[in-house]
């Protein structure tokens, strides 16, 4: 499994997991309120990581040139999704919002394409197709849908077309430092939820929904989307949305586990889907001659059989580090992602 891969699969496990109990601790919660918690919570959780020793120099550092966009992923990724998705889960159910959450996938891979350019071969396309016949097969079985829950699964639709538009507009801040854009993104959502939730009225709840809800925030949101933009460095946003497709089944197998039964072999051949799907992604090669013009920039990275970084330190530095560095013109083949150093047309 390659390290892009393993940190998209550990940040669809963290997200899709928390799905099922943001319905539970936010039942009777306004959706701004909610999605205040939320990224309250999550940009808490970055605030702390950066705090730790070593945490700076992880990456580059934000520029006011990323405030545009970040002010855009906010706007997308911090309120938007999360306040349709809050308003959603209220009006469906937990299984079936889960698996809604797979379209986020599929706009992500359409969204990197439009805007980026990134290739999707045949691996790709089956892998996408598998997932997303799994969260389908489960849908058509008939159990997944609350009476009249329409309107939330729609809202939900809505989430995971700004959570796929973050992604793909959001993608060069993956070579930024991600716990730096988490906070940015977690603060700036958050503040503009308050605002919002202050605007239409809404009150803050009692007893244990708050630290509950900012707790899945902070898992959910703001750790996973810190393994979200690393993975997305290393293999690009169309690949990552890919195997991020994963999260759905984990939060429909956790509502499952809550309460909500369902038919058994619909669940277990979507598992199966889903399961071949994460293997044709995982072990996907994409290997072909390829040219690098002369670069210099600046992001995280380390030399141990690492091709494109051979320049020369005062000393071999341990482990990951950040300087601005030069690339010399290259022409060579190796089984690379869509990382910064592989964002070539095919």
């Amino acid at each position: 499994m390659s390290a892009g891969g393993a940190l998209a699969l550990v940040s669809a496990i963290a997200f899709g997991a928390t799905t099922p109990f943001v319905q539970r601790f936010g039942h009777g919660v306004g959706p701004f309120t909610t999605a205040a918690l939320l990224y309250a919570g999550a940009s808490f959780f970055a605030a702390l990581r950066a705090a730790l020793p070593g945490a700076k120099g992880e990456n580059a550092a934000l520029r006011a040139a990323d405030f545009p966009r970040l002010a855009g992923v906010a706007t997308l990724g911090a309120v938007i999704a999360p306040v349709a998705l809050a308003w959603g889960l209220q009006r469906t159910s937990g299984v079936a919002a889960s698996l809604l959450l797979n379209l986020e996938a599929v706009f992500t891979v359409l969204l990197a394409r439009a805007l980026w350019s990134e290739p999707i071969g045949r691996r790709v396309g089956v892998a996408l197709l598998a997932m997303t016949g799994g969260g389908a097969l489960l849908v058509a079985s008939g159990h997944a849908f609350a009476p009249g829950g329409g309107w939330g699964s729609l809202a939900v639709v809505v989430a995971t077309l700004a959570w796929a538009a973050d992604n793909a507009v959001g993608r060069p801040l993956a070579d930024r430092d991600p716990t730096r854009v988490v906070l940015a993104k977690g603060a700036l959502g958050a503040v503009a939820s308050v605002g919002l939730a202050a605007a239409f009225g809404e009150s803050w709840p009692a007893g244990v929904a708050i630290p509950a809800l900012a707790l899945c925030g902070a898992l959910g949101y703001g750790a996973s989307l810190t393994l979200y933009l690393r993975a997305q460095r290393a293999i690009g946003a169309a690949r990552t949305g890919s195997i991020f497709a994963a999260a759905p089944f984990v939060g429909a197998a956790i509502a499952w586990t809550l309460g909500e039964r369902g038919a058994l072999a619909p669940a277990l051949a979507a598992a199966g889907l889903f399961a071949l799907g994460l293997w044709l992604h995982l072990t996907e090669e994409h290997a072909h001659p390829h040219e690098h013009e002369a670069i210099e920039h600046c992001h995280a990275h380390s030399h141990p059989d690492d091709v494109h970084h051979e320049h020369p330190h005062d000393g071999e530095p341990h482990g990951e580090h950040t300087h601005p560095h030069r690339h010399e013109r290259a022409i060579h083949a190796h089984p690379h992602g869509l990382d910064a150093h592989h964002r070539h047309r095919h």
